[in-house]
């Protein structure tokens, strides 16, 4: 009788209960098994709340028992009758319910053999999958909601920097890893929608959006700045332009799937590879400092961005109550948010007080001065080629501007010509930031 109750099981597949004319159907179940004695507990978690006190017979079960002492293990078809009762707590358990499962085990088709049968009492847990269910969309939500502004901030940035000059001055590195990020979600909604089909409608969703995102308008855009950083060439035949561009787009799907492959490699690494991904701020900042640009992104860009982006890392490391019921950690979610924040910092200052306003003087380049004095010889009236007018060089310098090239504009003239080219009026020559 002692070697009987020596045993263990160690897995368990149930596959109907019927609890009066609602059977509920389990594809499978994971035990764990605690002996006392001779009880046998067992800890498990279904997917449907079970009624109190509620008779319930186990149609077809199989399990494994292996002894202590030495390796055997033994299939056995079992019958359960059992009594569901509410565990009562005190302490609010959420979305989760406590029942214990008191019954008789037996095995009919073995009469003589004591190790396919035992009085168990079993402790189950169950899911509750309404409440579950409703997190798992206001997340659907959530982010379709945010997919939703990112579209409008990205439209007034493309509005802001609808010119060759400035979609030049905006770093294609920047909106390519945003893009990448956005792909990167929308596989990821897509993939746990197939995976949960109950809520395939909404993650189905949410990563229709993300596509949208980054497949129309990321995309369209990373296009437009990869023109105009090349005004140079836009002469060339389509067959070179057409090969240029296959190789941008297959660096960016290699990017892509290399970026899968290497966070698979690194699951472990989730959070700091996550830190590397929010750092898509800082080449933008970096082509400030190194080209001298003037106001490449709008603040609303600047702020949306930021504060939508970091969005979706708070709720699944920061919200107690995610749907994907992830421990919270704060310290994480305080850096990454500061982290994004200062980022976003930078840029605000560089956008009113210029590009390298936090850069020391004696380190900087030589910057070409455009208001410089010119000596007017001939006495011979010199006409801005913009808005065929003369210009008066006895006025002050502020008044009008010479290209190294140079030609002389008026000062608002060359302004707003180099906002939309920066390339000489006369001779198409490249202009220097100005």
């Amino acid at each position: 009788m002692v070697n009987r109750f020596k045993k263990r099981i160690t897995s368990c597949q149930i596959h109907t209960i019927c609890c009066g004319f609602s059977p509920l159907k389990f594809s499978k179940i994971l035990l764990k098994r605690r002996t006392e004695g001779r009880t046998v507990r067992f800890y498990f978690y279904t997917e449907y709340s079970l009624a109190t006190n509620v008779d319930v017979t186990l149609m077809f079960a199989t399990y494994s028992v292996s002894a202590l002492t030495h390796d055997m293990e033994k299939h056995c078809n079992i019958e359960i009758a059992a009594k569901v009762v509410r565990v009562s707590t005190n302490q609010n358990e959420g979305e989760h319910e406590k029942y214990r499962l008191e019954g008789l085990m037996e095995s009919p088709s073995v009469d003589d053999d004591g190790e396919c049968f035992s009085s168990i009492l079993l402790n189950s847990t169950s899911l509750n999958v309404e409440a579950y269910y409703n997190k798992a969309v206001n997340y659907t939500l959530m982010v379709t909601f945010i997919s939703f502004l990112q579209v409008l901030l990205l439209i007034r940035q493309m509005e802001h920097s609808n010119t060759q000059s400035g979609a030049a001055k905006v770093s294609i590195i920047m909106i390519g890893q945003q893009a990448i990020m956005d792909a990167y979600l929308c596989l990821l909604h897509l993939t746990a929608g197939i995976l949960v089909e109950s809520l395939f409608n909404a993650f189905a969703t949410a990563a229709f959006f993300k596509f949208v995102v980054f497949s129309i308008f990321e995309m369209r855009y990373l296009l437009a700045i990869w023109k105009a950083s090349r005004p140079l060439n836009s002469g060339e035949g389509w067959e070179i332009m057409r090969r240029e561009l296959s190789v941008l787009y297959s660096r960016f799907y290699g990017i892509l799937l290399g970026g899968i492959l290497l966070m698979y490699e690194l699951h472990n690494f989730l959070r700091p590879l996550l830190f590397l991904m929010y750092s898509f701020w800082i080449p933008q900042i970096v082509t400030n400092v190194i080209r001298d640009t003037r106001k490449p992104l709008h603040p609303q860009y600047i702020l949306g961005m930021t504060a939508t982006r970091v969005a979706i890392p708070l709720y699944i490391f920061g919200c107690p109550s995610n749907f994907m019921r992830i421990e919270p950690d704060k310290k994480w979610c305080i850096a990454v948010t500061a982290f994004m924040g200062i980022q976003a910092a930078v840029l605000l200052l560089q956008h009113y007080l210029g590009s390298r306003c936090f850069i020391p003087r004696q380190i900087l380049p030589e910057k070409y001065c455009y208001h410089r004095k010119v000596e007017d010889s001939t006495n011979q009236p010199i006409d801005c080629v913009i808005c065929m007018t003369t210009i008066d060089l006895s006025q002050r310098t502020s008044e009008y501007m010479v290209a190294p090239c140079e030609h002389i504009f008026h000062s608002g003239c060359l302004q707003r010509w180099m906002d939309i080219k920066m390339e000489c009026p006369t001779c198409r020559r490249s202009l220097p930031p100005a």
